[in-house]
């Protein structure tokens, strides 16, 4: 059985690519903006959560309870897609209760605590310990991001691969809320070293982490595709984007 029928992976790959490069963008507007404009931002993350919670219970879990009742029938399909979902919820959920509020990418930062408007070095004006802090801050947000966006990437690629047209408002929802996860990276990689490329560095490398766990993932579970694990795949999926709207979005 083809269990994506008409997928074109190179497609699904630039999506997911697409998405977790948001963040490099988050990182541009932090050097060149000298407020943060949390308007847009809220609007957009908003915005982002009222798509994700969308297209997950109205599309995405009902085409994987569909795979799961024709797989196991109705009574083992419907479930075994509850059990999906919640397993999806638990899963993002330990991964966020793990990192620390202050190093978690959902923590929002602001423009304004780069403090540039000095003109001096912002190197200069932080003592040794505040700097090695500062980098160490950054560097474990860099680290939380890419654990959190394992599971977006695969989720992104896996509803492109199955529905086009399903994948890119997924991707354009993720795209919007890694912004902020970008602003997280660099400012305070910025503070503490005072290198805009080191900053930008760090944030598209957190970020390429969305298309290397969808690659990761995919190439994990190609020799167990069937109906019934796209199936779970999909509630699963559908478990992850409630979780991040509903306890991070919004």
């Amino acid at each position: 059985m083809d269990v994506f029928p008409g997928a074109n992976v190179w497609f699904a790959l630039g999506l997911t690519v697409f998405a977790g490069l948001a963040t490099g963008i988050g990182s541009l507007l932090a050097f060149f903006t000298d407020q943060t404009n949390r308007r847009f931002l809220a609007v957009s993350l908003g915005f982002s959560a009222g798509v994700m919670i969308y297209v997950s219970m109205v599309e995405i879990f009902f085409k994987g309870r569909e795979s799961l009742v024709g797989a196991w029938g109705e009574h083992g399909g419907q479930w075994g897609a509850a059990a999906a979902f919640f397993g999806g919820i638990l899963l993002i959920g330990v991964i966020d209760k793990l990192i620390p509020s202050f190093e978690n990418p959902h923590e929002m930062h602001g423009v304004e605590e780069l403090d540039t408007s000095v003109g001096d070095h912002p190197r200069r004006r932080r003592k040794p310990t505040e700097a090695t802090r500062m980098l160490r801050t950054g560097i474990f947000t860099a680290i939380a991001i890419t654990v959190h966006n394992f599971p977006e990437g695969l989720a992104t690629f896996v509803v492109a691969l199955r529905d086009p047209r399903l994948g890119v408002t997924i991707a354009i929802a993720i795209a919007l809320h890694n912004i902020p996860e970008g602003i997280a990276v660099s400012i305070p990689i910025y503070y503490a070293t005072g290198s805009r490329r080191r900053a930008l560095l760090y944030s598209f490398l957190s970020g390429l982490a969305e298309p290397l766990g969808a690659i990761v993932g995919f190439a994990l579970l190609m020799p167990f595709l069937s109906e019934a694990v796209f199936g779970l795949l999909f509630s699963g999926v559908a478990g992850i984007m409630v979780f991040i709207s509903l306890d991070q979005l919004l």
